[in-house]
């Protein structure tokens, strides 16, 4: 194409919809993450929310939210996976979410390099990751039993609402509403709160903010949210 002006006008065509605009969105789309990225969240959830359901021995659904390429998922079932073994009759189910097809390709294989594991505790690592057989091959892989307990499907914010198999007791949308203009944010936000249970939690980066939004949520500490 001899023009971005004749690129664009394709890919808002009909057929460009059709096979052109995912494979745009895989490529300008950010992923950054980590392992037990912002760790805190991680502590909330084992001294303030995993309590209240293992009096009940409910099942926890969560969704990570822009779950890139799946640490933040697989932090969450190891987490909870830890806490499992001093109260197994909770279980728990991990959706992970992605507009970037790319992603959820690597987050579903749960492949790594080996560097990336670094500041994992090596008791962690040795009971959630598989090295690969090959010397040369410097990665490692979610073992199947944490595999398990997610699923990855591919979602658009921009949609009208967010087509998922149930509601949330944990919705992580961490570092993704910066992204947006605050009108953006508001409405992204009013379309989580509505797949979040009440009494459920939201965790959002340390970078943004909900400050004069409508939104049925009150503050529990900074950065996570109660649905009232």
């Amino acid at each position: 194409m001899k023009s971005y002006e004749e690129y664009c006008d394709f890919l808002f065509s009909a057929t460009g919809k059709r096979q052109e605009l995912i494979h745009m969105i895989d490529v300008v789309t950010t992923n950054k993450t980590d392992f037990f990225r912002e760790s805190m969240h991680f502590d909330f959830i084992r001294e303030h929310i995993f309590p209240q359901y293992k009096e009940k021995n409910n099942k926890i659904y969560i969704w990570s939210a822009g779950c890139s390429t799946g640490e933040e998922v697989y932090t969450t079932c190891m987490v909870l996976e830890e806490l499992r073994e001093y109260w197994s009759g909770t279980d728990y189910s991990v959706t992970g979410s992605d507009i970037c097809s790319q992603v959820l390709e690597k987050a579903a294989l749960a492949v790594y390099p080996e560097e990336r594991t670094m500041t994992i505790p090596l008791a962690i690592k040795r009971k959630y990751f598989l090295k690969s057989k090959s010397a040369t091959d410097k990665t490692v892989r979610i073992i199947p039993e944490l595999r398990g307990k997610t699923n990855f499907i591919r979602l658009n914010f921009m949609d009208e609402s967010f087509d998922l198999p149930n509601n949330f007791d944990i919705i992580f949308c961490r570092n993704v509403l910066i992204y947006f203009d605050n009108r953006t944010q508001e409405n992204v936000l009013k379309k989580l709160c509505a797949r979040l249970k009440i009494g459920g939690y939201l965790f959002i980066g340390h970078s943004e903010s909900l400050t004069n939004m409508n939104l049925p949520l009150i503050q529990v500490k900074p950065t996570v949210f109660r649905k009232i």
